[in-house]
């Protein structure tokens, strides 16, 4: 009889400090994570119509295991990434506008969030270039940084 009130007293205080599984939360409200991440786009897009690579290429982690994946090759490190835009941003080089279209942007936990969008390459009524992308961005100390780009072009 004592061992089985001493379990109620054990179980009753454990009932107290259990608490029901909860989903993680994406630490952002939603609608302010989008808004948040939209504005950096639209940064990153005027950032390319200037053409400043250095603060387009901001955006990304400057890790080397940052991926950027683009129909052809998979390849890590932020140097591929500036291999891979630089002859665009070239003296004299021709380099089509950019704007992002159907943004969407979902967090994963308070420090990952996914967005993808198309992006749109234009030189003057013409598109040029366009396709789907995928973003896998990280909250860091110094803003939210694409940690992994696998961009799609359309079929031609």
């Amino acid at each position: 009889m004592r061992a089985m009130v001493l379990v109620a007293i054990v179980l009753a205080g454990c009932r107290g400090s259990v608490s029901p599984t909860t989903p993680p939360s994406p630490g952002t409200d939603s609608a302010a994570l989008t808004r948040l991440i939209s504005a950096q786009m639209d940064r990153a897009a005027r950032d390319w119509n200037r053409g400043d690579l250095d603060e387009f290429l901001s955006d990304y982690a400057p890790e080397s295991t940052t991926t950027f994946i683009d129909g052809r090759r998979a390849r890590a490190g932020i140097g591929f990434i500036r291999e891979n835009y630089a002859p665009r941003f070239a003296t004299g080089a021709r380099r089509d506008s950019l704007h992002f279209e159907e943004l969407k942007v979902r967090g994963l936990s308070p420090t990952l969030a996914l967005v993808t969008a198309r992006f749109i390459l234009q030189r003057g009524a013409e598109v040029t270039a366009s396709g789907p992308f995928t973003l896998v961005m990280e909250r860091q100390p110094e803003g939210w940084k694409i940690l992994h780009d696998h961009s799609s072009s359309d079929p031609d």
